[in-house]
């Protein structure tokens, strides 16, 4: 597995290592107890080492964890299908098929569920691709390379069209995430090696 230690190539994206530990996400969504509906108070509670939303009433504690997006970065010979967006956030602009992970699925079966869902397409996985740490959103990103078994699209309500482009084609201006950006460009510059790697960064 390879890991970027410095800025990335184009924008910046890439976060360097040691500033990213430094950084704590904290959300301080949560306003209410799940068990009894209470209001909570972020603290430390006595058996812990940062601070949890903690119940004023009946002291559950609640935990805030990072959330998975899964993926496929889906291959058709020397083409690559992206997907428009037909919601928000960043409506009308492309990525890779991915979505976020359900509870009862592997990162896999999410990530095969995301691209029919998305693009409306058959794919068999070809192993892990991408691990990306969106720290600022409390996200991981997981891409895996997959080949298209046919070029029978049919994009579901979330996506406005689906289509295959060569690396010189790819729209990268308007590609919608970081983290789609950094997968494709490490997806061509493996292929152009020859050779395809796991490849793990973190996304500012």
């Amino acid at each position: 597995m390879t890991r970027a230690n410095n800025l990335g190539p184009y924008d910046g994206s890439i976060m360097p290592r040691r500033y990213t530990l430094c950084v704590m996400f904290q959300s301080r969504s949560i306003r209410h107890c799940r068990a009894c509906g209470g209001e909570v108070t972020y603290r430390v509670p006595a058996d812990d080492n940062r601070e949890r939303a903690v119940c004023a009433r009946c002291a559950t504690v609640h935990y805030e964890n990072p959330v998975n997006v899964v993926g496929t970065v889906p291959a058709w010979e020397e083409r690559i299908l992206l997907c428009r967006r037909n919601i928000e956030p960043r409506y009308g602009l492309w990525t890779l098929p991915a979505g976020f992970m359900e509870i009862g699925e592997t990162t896999e079966t999410g990530a095969l569920r995301e691209t029919e869902e998305e693009a409306g397409a058959r794919v068999e996985l070809l192993g892990l691709f991408s691990v990306l740490n969106v720290v600022r959103v409390a996200q991981v990103h997981f891409f895996y390379r997959a080949r298209l078994l046919d070029t029978d699209f049919a994009p579901g309500p979330e996506t406005i069209e689906a289509r295959l482009f060569t690396e010189a084609e790819v729209p990268w201006d308007q590609l919608a995430f970081r983290t789609v950006r950094e997968t494709l460009v490490r997806y061509f510059d493996d292929r152009r090696r020859g050779h395809f790697g796991v490849h793990s960064a973190d996304i500012a």
